[in-house]
């Protein structure tokens, strides 16, 4: 799929994996738009890569926030792309606490409505604003990457609401490329695995002595330009469909 000339949102881009991801698309010719809800960096990143990009306030629990992103996005070319690399509210804990108290059910609910309803949400609206543009070739309408997480396959120990969302979005990966392929339009995940961003307020080196030393190879947390690198890879590729791929440095996550 061609990015040059056309256009892209990436929900969560002034984060971490999202700026990362905005930039290799803006780096490739791609008019991004920045779909977040932090404001001041949204807007300084959209500056900082000039006349590529557009900040636009999204949250991905409310529809009427993707659809003006979208048409920000068709204002400058059809829409190609859209990548999920939001953030949002994690419950944390066992099932049950060390009082025999079960955890609360609605932390479970906030941590699915980000994270895999937002997702979903992202993914049924872009896709449809794809649906009806017209095709570039064999490369088709459009291309969706969402964000997983390892923690979708092998979660730890007090993850049960993250695991389910995460696993979630792994689940829908291959059933919505059959659902969309028709109208040319591929669907692709990725699970990344421990990566070091402004997040953990701490210098890299640091977060990877405390953090990194359980990876294989390379010996380090992930970096996000590492990931949006990936991306960009994944939507240049036609014949990858249906598929998550994990960036992890061959790391699994243990109980713990």
């Amino acid at each position: 799929m061609r990015l040059s000339g056309n256009s892209v949102i990436v929900t969560g881009g002034a984060g971490g994996l999202g700026e990362a991801t905005c930039r290799a698309l803006a780096a490739a010719g791609a008019a991004v738009v920045v779909a977040d809800v932090a404001d001041d960096k949204g807007k300084a990143l959209a500056d900082d890569l000039g006349g590529n990009a557009t900040y636009v306030k999204v949250d991905v629990s409310e529809p009427e926030d993707i659809t003006a992103a979208i048409a920000a996005a068709q204002e400058r070319g059809p829409l190609r792309a859209a990548v999920t690399a939001h953030g949002g509210y994690v419950l944390a804990g066992r099932i049950v606490k060390k009082d025999n108290s079960p955890l609360e059910l609605q932390g479970f609910r906030d941590t699915l409505e980000p994270y895999l309803t937002g997702t979903y949400n992202v993914m049924r609206l872009a896709a449809a604003a794809m649906a009806a543009s017209e095709p570039e070739g064999e490369s088709g309408r459009g291309v969706i990457v969402t964000t997983a997480s390892i923690a979708g396959y092998e979660g730890q120990i007090g993850q049960v609401p993250y695991a389910a969302a995460k696993g979630g979005v792994i689940a829908m990966t291959l059933t919505a490329a059959r659902d969309l392929a028709p109208m040319g339009i591929r669907v692709l995940t990725i699970a990344p695995g421990t990566f070091f961003t402004p997040a953990f307020g701490m210098p890299e080196e640091q977060a990877t002595e405390h953090f990194g030393q359980g990876i294989p190879f390379p010996k380090r947390m992930g970096r996000p330009a590492e990931y949006g690198h990936l991306v960009e890879s994944m939507i240049a590729n036609d014949y990858l469909n249906g598929e998550v791929i994990r960036i992890d440095g061959a790391h699994r996550f243990g109980p713990r």
